[in-house]
């Protein structure tokens, strides 16, 4: 049974997709359907079944995937027996916030990879709570998100990585109308742009809203924080961001800040694993990487 066929089968599983886990590895979708019919072949069972359009596990392959994961991590450990980073050929999956991702974590992979070249990170931007059950269900080995999501369950370990602003912002052509994000019960005739609906800091400002009975003309719902800023600065409506992802537009004047009712809202970053999960050399490295730096 070839290592290649079990890693593939577990690529699959967490991707729902043929398509999506060929992409990640590399392969041609042929490649893909011949490995998995020689490890069903080979356990005599059916490990995929389509619902829909999406390839979910069988009965077979939900039993299969936790032996497949140990035996996974047992060859990642054996790939890190040596203490030599710049030898280790381990790899380590990791869920980022995206303002994290964008605006934090690229100075801390350049120095990750110069202390261990030879690994792979497997990075995904995610929403905070999907990085949460990720790290839950093993999917993820580190998780680094903004724990005002709350509802971290004690099976997690965390490291606080920092503690950031949030301000609501708008382009200055925008301010100039004058609206009024202070005053309680009425409407401002701007549309918020904003991403998912589990974003905390969304989360954070419809929360404000709320309370204070104000009303937003219509929110923009966008999957990218970049083209939020860019189209708040185009003069489409506000947002309300971490500061570091917006301070290079307000330093150039692009955006300036609006005044709200809120006393000084922040997030605060954590790196988190699951505390069962074995710290290999490559997973120590980051976690110290990101610590003592900070995001």
């Amino acid at each position: 049974m070839d290592l290649k066929y079990l890693n593939t089968f577990r690529v699959i599983a967490e991707e729902g997709s043929f398509t999506r886990a060929a992409e990640r590895l590399g392969y041609t979708q042929s490649t893909m359907t011949f490995q998995m019919g020689q490890l069903e072949q080979a356990l005599s069972a059916r490990l995929f079944e389509k619902v829909g359009r999406r390839m979910v596990l069988s009965q077979a392959g939900r039993q299969l995937l936790p032996y497949v994961e140990r035996v996974l991590e047992a060859v990642n450990q054996m790939h890190c027996f040596t203490q030599d980073l710049t030898q280790c050929r381990g790899e380590i999956t990791i869920g980022v916030a995206e303002t994290l991702l964008c605006y934090r974590l690229p100075p801390l992979l350049k120095a990750f990879h110069r202390r261990a070249p030879q690994a792979r990170l497997l990075i995904r931007s995610m929403g905070c709570y999907d990085i949460r059950d990720g790290l839950m269900d093993g999917s993820l080995d580190v998780g680094l998100f903004y724990e005002n999501i709350g509802g971290l369950s004690s099976q997690l370990v965390t490291h606080p990585v920092g503690t950031f602003p949030v301000v609501l912002t708008a382009a200055p052509q925008v301010k100039a109308l004058g609206p009024d994000f202070v005053a309680p019960d009425h409407q401002v005739p701007l549309p918020f742009l904003i991403n998912e609906p589990n974003s905390i800091f969304r989360q954070m400002f419809e929360g404000y809203l709320r309370e204070r009975a104000i009303r937003m003309d219509h929110t923009i719902e966008l999957g990218s924080i970049p083209t939020i800023k860019h189209l708040v600065e185009n003069e489409v409506g506000v947002t309300f961001l971490p500061r570091f992802a917006v301070e290079d537009a307000l330093a150039a004047g692009r955006l300036v800040e609006l005044e709200t009712g809120m006393e000084e809202p922040v997030l605060s970053a954590v790196c988190a694993h699951h505390k069962s999960k074995w710290i290999s050399p490559l997973m120590a490295c980051f976690l110290e990487i990101v610590t003592a730096a900070g995001v």
